[in-house]
């Protein structure tokens, strides 16, 4: 099984570097609320939680709402949008020889029940929007719940990021928007200055261009907590969630209550690990990955599939799934405790291996 190890990129991605110009919920109440969740489940509301609150207990599986062709599927945070409890990662479709490979694993997955599909303006170029784009024609489009990813910093470039995206995709609206790889601590400020990106996704929602708005990241859970402490109604957020993840830098500890609390969609990602290290290297089977993973209290789980062998299996896997048992998962945090603990499986929290050109242009490293 793969997962994405690095994306080329497309050029571009401008920044400013001005502070924020909108004020900002309380950070320190934000982290301290996340420090007392666990992996035995968290009550805590989180940061500026509304009406939209509800249990922050991260092992409270999601019930399934419905299935398409023995897909199940959950709701989407407090959007009410359903998703497949699995999504497609559209980094591996831009890595298909042909767009015509692209299009029958994508065709063949959005036929067997799976609806979110995963992409971002920089991977490959742009090839992968533009591989999504093609199969999303001739229907497809309206059986999905689209989401791409803008790398852009400042308004102007991202929201030349999401014409880009808009074209390839051969569409007239994004359902989620999220900005990409918030992985270095100075991310939410360019984002929210006074000329920062945030500013074009406000302004893209009320034109109807996207939908909903989110973020993604895979670095540090004190930049997830940062982005969430801006005085801003987030849809959406993406990161790492897997079962190597609750003993080291921890999304699950530390993050996921609060997003839960605040009624957020929340997106997990690499359960296998980024490049398939967890069951290659971890004592555990792909199935036990993605079994831990969709049991969480998150309503989809991203995998990288790139082939039609790789999409049938993790399909057959889904279709099959039942909810760890408390005994089951605390077997699997006690079998691999001893090779979680120092993230030598999640090196894309302590290395720029996993990050994209585009974002450490950004930031001036090579």
């Amino acid at each position: 099984m793969s997962e994405r190890v690095d994306s080329p990129s497309a050029a571009g991605g401008d920044r400013s570097s001005s502070s924020s110009g909108l004020s900002r919920r309380g950070f320190l109440a934000a982290s301290a609320i996340t420090a007392a969740g666990t992996l035995a489940g968290c009550a805590g509301t989180g940061s500026g939680a509304t009406a939209r609150a509800r249990s922050a207990s991260i092992w409270e599986t999601p019930e399934t709402v419905e299935q398409r062709d023995g897909m199940p599927y959950r709701v989407f945070g407090a959007t009410g949008e359903r998703v497949s409890i699995l999504g497609i990662g559209g980094y591996h479709i831009g890595v298909q020889p042909t767009v015509d490979e692209a299009v029958c694993i994508m065709r063949t997955a959005i036929d067997g029940g799976i609806n979110f599909m995963d992409n971002a303006w920089e991977y490959n170029g742009g090839r992968s929007e533009e591989h999504m784009g093609a199969a999303l024609a001739d229907g497809y489009r309206e059986k999905t719940f689209l989401m791409t990813k803008v790398c852009g910093r400042d308004a102007k470039t991202a929201m030349s990021n999401l014409e880009d995206s808009l074209r390839r995709l051969r569409t007239d609206v994004i359902d989620l928007w999220q900005f990409h790889e918030c992985n270095y601590d100075n991310d939410p400020d360019w984002i929210f200055a006074d000329d920062g990106a945030i500013h074009a996704a406000v302004k893209a929602k009320e034109q109807g261009k996207v939908r909903y708005i989110g973020f993604t990241g895979h670095k540090s859970p004190h930049i997830h907590l940062k982005m969430l402490a801006q005085d801003f109604e987030w849809d959406a957020l993406q990161c790492p969630l897997n079962v190597m993840d609750g003993q080291y830098r921890s999304f699950a500890r530390q993050v996921l209550p609060v997003a839960i609390a605040r009624g957020l969609g929340v997106v997990g990602m690499k359960p296998l690990g980024g490049d398939g290290g967890i069951p290659r290297n971890g004592g555990v089977s792909v199935e036990e990955c993605l079994r831990y993973s969709l049991s969480l209290n998150i309503p989809v789980t991203l995998s990288g599939m790139d082939t039609l062998a790789h999409l049938q299996e993790n399909m057959a896997i889904v279709k099959r799934f039942t909810p760890l048992t408390v005994a089951e998962r605390d077997a699997l945090h006690a079998r691999v405790r001893g090779v979680a603990g120092d993230g030598r499986l999640e090196r894309f929290k302590s290395t720029n291996r996993f990050d994209s050109k585009t974002h450490r242009d950004q930031h001036g490293f090579t």
